[in-house]
């Protein structure tokens, strides 16, 4: 009888410490944002959304239509980050007089700037996201 119990007694501690294990392994990992690009306006009425994860993975999305995650390739991401090192965020801009203008605004390391104009730096990270927007984003 009391080898039984014994061996009960290490069966339930091994189903639990499995149970155990595979929830810890089923915790969703938060997602860190390394860079965000939202443009918003115009006539068309844009709001078109990239946002670009530390793990090299894209949430990309428009007014219309679905969201669509993507991975970039290595080359995608290291060409980023080298345009990131030379971004120079600045000041968020007032918002011109005129209905016709496409309001952008980055977020990158806990910064985010509106800007109505691209300037030097801000262009080419720009071009870049929109790029992986046209590349991935398609609508099933």
């Amino acid at each position: 009888m009391r080898i039984w119990r014994i061996a009960l007694a290490l069966m339930v501690s091994t189903l639990l410490s499995a149970t155990m294990t595979t929830a810890a392994l089923a915790t969703p990992v938060a997602k860190k944002v390394l860079v965000e690009l939202r443009e918003q306006g115009g006539f068309a009425g844009f709001d078109n959304r990239v946002i670009v994860y530390t793990n090299g993975c894209v949430r990309l999305s428009r007014r219309t239509g679905p969201t669509v995650d993507k991975c970039l390739t290595s080359g995608e991401k290291r060409k980023l980050h080298g345009e990131l090192k030379k971004l120079r965020l600045g000041h968020s801009e007032a918002q011109p007089q005129g209905a016709d203008f496409l309001k952008y605004t980055l977020t990158y390391k806990g910064h985010r700037v509106s800007r109505y104009t691209l300037t030097r730096t801000w262009t080419p990270v720009v071009h870049r996201l929109e790029r992986f927007l046209v590349k991935y984003w398609a609508p099933d």
